[in-house]
C-alpha cells in the first residue's frame, strides 16, 4: 500500500479488529471452561486474564475495548481523512462524525436492553460500550478536522494530564481530595448526579460521562497513529518499527505514572490510557509488519472476516439466540464428547457458527457501516 490515500484500507487494521472482536464474540470462554475441565495451574493462570480486575489493576481482558477504539481512531485518516483531502467541507464531515457518534450512543441503549420491553426511566441504563466508542471517537474526530497534529498530541496528553488533576484534588463530599475508591472517586460521583436512569454498579458506571474525556486520548492516539502511517515518509519496516517503540514509550511512562495514580480500566485513569495505548501500538506494529510490510495475509483472514463487520456481530447478540443455535445444531456433539471436553468443544462450534454467518455476509459484501 502506497502512503497516500488512492490506496485501499490497511488489511492488518481489518485483521487487529476481527482478532479484538473474535475475543468480544467469546473465545474467552475457551479458557474459562479448559481450566475448568483439567484445574491446570497454566490454563488458571491464563484463564485469569480474561476476567476483569475488580477495581485497580490490569488483565488482558483489560485490552480489549480500549483497542477497538483505539483501531476506530487509526481508521479516520484512512475515511475522515480521505474525504478532506477530496475537498468535502470540513462541516459536513463533521455533521456526519456527530451522526454517527450518537448513532453509536442509541446502539448502545438497544445492546443494553434489546427490543423486549419498555423500562421505566430508573431502570434504563444510557452508559455503554457502544456509547463510549462512540462519544469518543466522534470527539476525537471533531479536534481532528479542526486541529493542527501538534495541536492534536497537545489535546491527547492535555485530557490526561487535566483528569488526573480533577481526581488528585477533588473527591466526592465526604471523602478526601484524591480518593479513589467506588464511592469516593470525583468522575463515579459526579455521573452519579448527571446520568439518568441507572448506573451499572449502582454507585458507578465503568463507561460513564466524565471517564469519557480519557477516553478521547485513547481515540486521539490512534488518529495520530493512523496519519502516521498514511503520511510518514518511512518504509513499512520502519514504521513497524516506530510503533513498536512507541508503544514501548508508553508502557513505562504508564508503569510510572501508575505509582501516583493506578491503572484501572473502571475509571479509565491516565496510566490506564497510557497503558492500553502502549499494548495498541505493540499489537498494530506487529500486525502491520506482518501483514503489509511483508505481505503475510492469508492466515489473517479468518480475522478480517470479522473485522469487516465487527459493529453488527457485537450487536448480533439482540436478534439471534446464539446459545440457542449452537446447542441445536452441535448439541449431541458436547453429549456425545462428555462435559469436560463437550463444553470445550461447545465453544469452538459457537465461535465457528459466528464466523460462518460473518463469512455469508463477507462473500455478499454486505457490510453493517455506522
Amino acid at each position: 500500500m502506497s502512503d497516500n490515500h488512492t490506496a485501499q484500507r490497511l488489511y492488518s487494521l481489518d485483521a487487529l479488529r476481527g482478532f479484538d472482536m473474535f475475543w468480544i464474540m467469546g473465545a474467552e470462554e475457551i479458557w474459562h471452561r479448559w481450566y475448568k475441565a483439567t484445574e491446570s495451574p497454566v490454563l488458571g493462570a491464563i484463564s485469569k486474564q480474561f476476567i476483569h480486575p475488580d477495581w485497580h489493576g490490569f488483565a488482558a481482558y483489560d485490552l480489549i475495548f480500549p483497542l477497538f477504539l483505539f483501531l476506530a481512531g487509526v481508521a479516520s485518516p484512512y475515511s475522515v481523512g480521505r474525504d478532506l483531502e477530496g475537498g468535502t467541507p470540513r462541516g459536513e464531515l463533521a455533521k456526519r462524525v456527530v451522526k454517527r457518534g450518537l448513532l453509536l450512543v442509541l446502539l448502545g441503549v438497544i445492546f443494553n436492553h434489546g427490543f423486549s420491553q419498555l423500562l421505566p426511566l430508573s431502570e434504563i441504563r444510557f452508559p455503554s460500550v457502544l456509547g463510549r466508542i462512540g462519544l469518543a471517537w466522534m470527539f476525537a474526530n471533531l479536534i481532528y478536522l479542526y486541529s493542527s497534529r501538534m495541536a492534536q498530541m497537545v489535546w491527547c496528553g492535555g485530557l490526561l494530564i487535566g483528569y488526573w488533576l480533577l481526581f488528585k484534588f477533588a473527591a466526592a463530599p465526604g471523602f478526601a481530595a484524591g480518593d479513589l475508591s467506588m464511592e469516593g472517586n470525583i468522575a463515579s460521583y459526579i455521573d452519579r448526579l448527571l446520568i439518568p436512569g441507572k448506573l451499572y454498579l449502582g454507585i458507578h458506571d465503568p463507561e460513564g460521562l466524565v471517564s469519557t474525556l480519557p477516553s478521547i486520548s485513547t481515540g486521539l492516539l490512534g488518529i495520530l497513529t493512523g496519519t502516521f502511517l498514511v503520511h510518514g515518509a518511512y518504509s513499512k519496516e520502519k514504521k513497524a518499527a516506530y510503533m513498536a517503540l512507541a508503544g514501548v514509550v508508553l508502557l513505562v511512562l504508564a508503569q510510572l505514572w501508575s505509582l501516583d495514580f493506578p491503572i484501572n480500566k473502571n475509571l479509565w485513569t491516565s496510566s490506564f490510557a497510557l497503558q492500553v495505548g502502549g499494548l495498541s501500538l505493540l499489537l498494530l506494529a506487529l500486525f502491520y509488519y506482518i501483514i503489509d510490510a511483508k505481505g503475510y495475509q492469508r492466515w489473517a483472514f479468518f480475522f478480517k472476516v470479522i473485522g469487516m463487520n465487527s459493529i453488527l456481530i457485537y450487536m448480533s447478540g439482540v436478534f439471534i439466540d446464539w446459545e440457542y443455535t449452537t446447542e441445536a445444531t452441535f448439541g449431541w456433539l458436547g453429549q456425545l464428547l462428555g462435559p469436560a471436553v463437550g463444553s470445550v468443544v461447545l465453544v469452538f462450534c459457537y465461535l465457528l457458527i459466528k464466523w460462518l454467518f460473518l463469512k455469508f455476509l463477507y462473500d455478499r459484501k454486505i457490510f453493517l457501516r455506522v
